[in-house]
């Protein structure tokens, strides 16, 4: 969680507070009203930085796991470069042998 997320929301429920007080003083002021908007407030930015927290998770997640598949692909690339390499000089050897009876 960062501090700038953490400011934001203290801001945001501070503001609704003062909007709501004032707001509500020019017709009836009911304590119930402006603490229910603080407090929705407060749950709206409690949200926001929950799912702020969710999404750094899920993206280190993504981020391991795509490292670890980055290194799957280099050691099944070594593998298959070695398999590639094993063939081609057998397949060398038995064209060598073929071309060596051709000339006898």
């Amino acid at each position: 969680m960062e501090a700038r997320n953490v400011i934001f929301s203290v801001v945001m429920v501070f503001f609704t507070f003062v909007l709501t007080y004032k707001w509500l003083s020019r017709y009836e002021n009911d304590p119930v009203i402006v603490a229910s908007a603080v407090i929705l407030a407060a749950m709206v930015s409690l949200l926001f930085l929950s799912v702020d927290a969710k999404l750094k998770k899920i993206e280190e997640e993504i981020s391991e796991k795509e490292r670890s598949l980055r290194v799957s692909m280099q050691s099944v690339e070594r593998e298959v470069r070695e398999k590639v390499d094993t063939a081609t000089s057998k397949i060398e050897d038995v064209r060598e042998s073929i071309v060596k009876r051709g000339y006898r």
